[in-house]
C-alpha cells in the first residue's frame, strides 16, 4: 500500500492535472439523475446531516436540467423517505437512532422536501422514491433508460461518498458512460468529497468540469 502525507484534495488535483486513464467519454444521449437534492442534505443552516461544497450547486443543477429538457433528455429526480416504523429502511436504519437517523426521514416531513431552490417540473421529470444508496436499487430507472435509449449517465446531488458512488457503480455494471460533474456534487467533509472523485475518476466515471460538460451539452443543442 503506498502512503502519502498529501491530502485526498491534493491527491485528486494530482489525478486531475494528470490523467493516466483515457476517459470513457460522452455517448449519443444522456440522462440527468439528480440524486437526494433534499432538505435534509441541502438546507444547511437547519439539519446537522446536510452540507455544501459549492455554494451555486443547486443553480447548476437547474439550468443542466433546463438543457435536458429543451433537448427532449430525461430529468430525473430522487429523494429518500421513510415509514414511521423505518422498517422500509431495512438494516441501513439500525445503526443508529436519532433525530438525525437517516431511517428518521420521514413521509411529509422537510428532511423529505426537495430544497426550495430546485426548479423541478413535475410534468416532464420524472421523480423517484429510493431507499437505499443507488438510484437504480428498486427504482424504475433502469426502464427508463432503456426507453429513452440513453447510452450515458450524468449524475449530480449527494453525497459523493454515498448515493453518488454507489449510483456510479451501478451505472458503470449497467454499461452505461457514467459522468460527474464535480461542482454539481457535495458532501460533508472535503476529505470524503475529494478522495470518493479520486476513485470515481480512476474507476467508475468521468469526473469532469462542469464547463466541460456544458460544452458537450451545446453541442447537442446544435445539432
Amino acid at each position: 500500500m503506498q502512503t502519502t502525507t498529501k491530502t485526498a484534495k491534493e491527491i485528486y488535483n494530482d489525478v486531475k492535472n494528470n490523467p493516466a486513464r483515457k476517459r470513457f467519454g460522452f455517448g449519443n444521449k444522456a440522462v440527468l439523475v439528480n440524486i437526494d437534492p433534499q432538505k435534509a442534505y441541502t438546507c444547511t443552516d437547519e439539519f446537522a446531516t446536510a452540507y455544501e461544497t459549492d455554494p451555486r450547486q443547486m443553480e447548476y443543477i437547474n439550468e443542466m436540467s433546463k438543457t435536458f429538457r429543451s433537448l427532449g433528455w430525461p430529468v430525473v429526480w430522487t429523494h429518500v423517505a421513510y415509514m414511521e416504523s423505518a422498517e422500509d429502511a431495512g438494516i441501513w436504519g439500525t445503526r443508529t437512532d436519532t433525530p438525525d437517523s437517516l431511517q428518521n426521514i420521514k413521509f411529509d416531513s422537510r428532511r423529505s422536501e426537495f430544497d426550495d431552490r430546485l426548479e423541478i417540473d413535475y410534468v416532464k421529470d420524472v421523480v423517484y422514491l429510493k431507499k437505499m444508496p443507488s438510484a437504480f436499487f428498486e427504482t424504475q430507472l433502469q426502464s427508463l433508460l432503456v426507453w429513452h435509449q440513453v447510452d450515458t449517465v450524468i449524475l449530480t446531488g449527494g453525497s459523493t461518498s454515498g448515493c453518488i458512488r454507489a449510483t456510479a457503480v451501478d451505472s458503470l455494471s449497467r454499461g452505461y458512460r457514467t459522468i460527474v460533474p464535480e461542482e454539481c456534487v457535495a458532501d460533508k467533509h472535503e476529505s470524503y468529497h475529494y478522495a470518493n472523485l479520486t476513485d470515481l475518476s480512476l474507476k467508475y466515471a468521468d469526473v469532469l468540469t462542469l464547463a466541460e460538460v456544458n460544452q458537450w451539452l451545446t453541442q447537442q443543442q446544435g445539432k
